[in-house]
């Protein structure tokens, strides 16, 4: 890899959350290739005052194991299909997770929504994005704030607001609290799919994380 946005994101990581690896999806080019090569640098990390979580790999580490996070098991299956085709490598503070659909795009996908904003065919457009708004694509200040309030999350946390962004919950230390952060996914999961089946004008009265 070049001096790229990805090179400059690895440069501002903290990590690696396991042991080194060498992981081949199987393909040559695209972001799977790219997500392989980068675990193969760093098996796992944070960035952006731990705005950003990478997933590592392996039974050992700390925070979630990519292979793990991705099963039905966890928290999938709570979407009922509308979490299916996205292979999630990352998440940042609310818990959105940074996927590749079909092997070939990396979305955004929002954890209560589940909708995908895409962001390009490859991992260095993901860095791009990320470091051309750190603040609000990678949660930067709030993450640096909340955690100098609050102490530091553990690898295994994230925030999850009291009423959903969705429903027109604020950005405040006041609307999130701390959940493990499969649960964080499984208390969104029915959100999601409410929203999904919501008809054309519907209304949909939402509350959020207990």
């Amino acid at each position: 890899m070049s001096d790229s946005a990805l090179d400059q994101l690895i440069g501002r990581a903290r990590g690696p959350m396991g042991p080194a690896i060498e992981l081949d999806f199987g393909r040559e080019a695209g972001p799977l290739h790219e997500l392989g090569v980068l675990l193969g640098r760093v098996n796992g990390f944070f960035a952006f005052n731990a705005g950003v979580q990478v997933f590592r790999v392996g039974e050992e580490g700390l925070g979630p194991d990519l292979l793990s996070w991705n099963s039905d098991e966890l928290w999938k299956s709570t979407y009922e299909g509308l979490a299916d085709d996205v292979f999630c490598f990352g998440q940042d503070l609310f818990g959105t997770q940074f996927a590749i659909v079909g092997g070939e795009r990396v979305v955004a996908f929002d954890p209560e929504t589940a909708e995908a904003e895409d962001l390009g065919d490859s991992l260095h457009d993901w860095a791009a994005w990320l470091l051309s708004d750190p603040d609000v694509n990678a949660t930067a200040s709030f993450a640096y704030e909340f955690q100098k309030q609050n102490g530091a999350l553990a690898p295994d946390q994230r925030l999850v607001p009291l009423q959903f962004f969705v429903a027109g919950g604020d950005y405040s230390f006041e609307n999130v609290v701390v959940r493990e952060a499969g649960e964080a996914m499984r208390i969104r999961g029915p959100i999601a799919q409410r929203i999904h089946s919501l008809p054309d004008g519907g209304t949909l009265h939402l509350g959020g994380a207990e």
